[in-house]
């Protein structure tokens, strides 16, 4: 699973970065630019559809381009922190998954940059987060299709034409115009941070999305309180309490779910990060998969359990001779406010909800573990008319990941915003490459790639478990009673 993608950094599409596209050759390619209309065209560079540009650079007839608004690539670089590891395999790279000889593989970037047999002897299957950063770097710098600095303000289009996509350098402002046949949208997710928290200086109240970026200032402190459960609190948490002893001050770490749970982390349990799970959730009527997603946040909100076994080894080995870890845990704990104290600290205004029992809590700094949220990027606004959209405002996603759309002459396809219809693997890197060779088959007649079927040993659906085992059988449906007619 991926980390938030809790995990996908961006400001409002998938987010990411490196040089001005690949530099001379880059600049000259966009230089025809606007006379020309591309196959596809990507708006935003996270992993996701990095890979997707990394999977279409060798398929010669399709004319594909990517813009991403950062400079450089960077991927969730507030929680690059020493020592984290992806929660996925290194073979959830930008490419494996669909084709283990693509160029653009972690293998070979490590035999690229001399470093294989480092990891050879390293024997370890989850890498560290900071070097896959290093790879999508790498892998950005190498691609021709990838242009920086490239900022998305609108996108239009039309039943009788190719979408115009306008894009402006964030420094200079300079406009450029892009024609491409269809849009692959890399929805990326920013940082949620409740109203009731909203407003405080964020040197001192920050999500854990800006971690690394402010850790000095919470190491100075007094008193440190994280909030929230997922795998980024953690990381922080435990990253902070390896650090305490040195700096001497006290932490605290609360949440409103009901424990400090591992994720599911069992090879039957990941099951459902699959192409078959994906379809099968597909298939599923809409209120089925509304009742179902929220009963499976361990599947992907949890604590990886490496993490929370060195969190509690941790705490024993400080805790020897009775020795006191000045580390406080709550959970079933709802923090409604945070308020600043006349002394410059932070009294946070808790709840323990389960027993009903209210309590203040004071800290000089606040790591807010909220989470994430993926709101519409606002440069499809013009394209607002044209989108489907379900009766909860969300849009209306086809099985091969593109919008249901009016009176568009191209196609738009979606890279992580359909957890609502294709389940909890929308935003695990592990199912990027699928997702990107079901769009490519889409894009060009004849895809390079399997579309894969038949991955995993257990089955979902009834039909497909009777149709694989010889003593089963389908039974007719029973018909439903229609309701009682009353008398007016």
């Amino acid at each position: 699973m991926s980390p938030p993608d809790d995990g996908a950094a961006a400001e409002g599409v998938e987010g990411s970065g490196v040089e001005d596209g690949n530099g001379a050759d880059a600049r000259a390619a966009e230089g025809h630019d606007a006379d020309r209309v591309h196959d596809v065209l990507g708006v935003g560079l996270g992993p996701f559809n990095l890979g997707l540009a990394a999977l279409a650079d060798p398929i010669d007839d399709l004319d594909a381009v990517f813009l991403e608004q950062k400079p450089e690539f960077a991927w969730h670089e507030g929680m690059l922190i020493e020592g984290v590891t992806l929660e996925v395999p290194f073979t959830a790279d930008l490419v494996t998954l669909a084709d283990p000889s693509n160029p653009y593989s972690y293998l070979n970037y490590l035999r690229e940059t001399d470093r294989i047999y480092e990891f050879y002897f390293y024997e370890r299957f989850h890498i560290p987060r900071r070097e896959y950063n290093e790879y999508c770097k790498w892998v950005a710098d190498r691609l021709p299709a990838c242009r920086f600095s490239r900022h998305v303000v609108d996108v239009r289009g039309g039943a009788d034409g190719p979408f115009e996509v306008v894009a402006a350098d964030p420094e200079t402002g300079e406009r450029r115009t892009y024609l491409a046949r269809d849009l692959v949208v890399g929805v990326g997710s920013r940082p949620y941070v409740p109203e009731a928290f909203a407003g405080l200086p964020d040197e001192d109240v920050f999500h854990t999305a800006s971690y690394v970026r402010r850790r000095d200032r919470a190491l100075d402190a007094d008193g440190i309180t994280v909030v929230g459960s997922g795998q980024s609190a953690a990381e922080v948490f435990q990253d902070l309490l390896e650090r305490q002893p040195d700096r001497g001050y006290r932490l605290d770490w609360i949440t409103r779910s009901d424990g400090f749970f591992p994720m599911e982390y069992s090879k039957l349990g990941l099951q459902h990060f699959t192409p078959e799970y994906s379809r099968y959730f597909y298939d599923l009527p809409q209120p089925v998969c509304d009742d179902l997603l929220p009963e499976q946040d361990l599947l992907y909100k949890g604590i990886d359990p490496d993490t929370s076994d060195e969190i509690y080894e941790a705490l024993y080995e400080r805790s020897i001779g009775d020795a006191d870890p000045a580390v406080g845990m709550i959970a079933m704990t709802e923090v409604e406010g945070i308020e600043p104290t006349a002394d410059g600290r932070y009294r946070l205004r808790c709840e323990q909800w389960q027993e009903g029992t209210r309590f203040a809590h004071e800290s000089d700094v606040v790591i807010l573990g909220t989470g994430y949220h993926r709101p519409t990027p606002a440069f499809l606004s013009s394209l607002e008319p044209n989108i489907r959209r379900d009766e909860r405002g969300r849009f209306r996603v086809k099985e091969g990941y593109g919008l249901e759309t009016d009176g568009l002459d191209g196609r738009l396809f979606v890279q992580n915003a359909e957890v609502h219809t294709h389940g909890v693997g929308a935003p695990d890197l592990g199912l990027g490459c699928y997702r990107n060779a079901v769009i490519l088959d889409q894009l060009v007649d004849e895809s390079p790639y399997p579309v894969d079927r038949d991955t995993v040993f257990q089955d979902f659906s009834a039909e497909r478990f009777v149709e694989k085992s010889p003593a089963s059988e389908l039974l007719p449906t029973e018909p439903t009673e229609p309701p009682a007619q009353l008398d007016d």
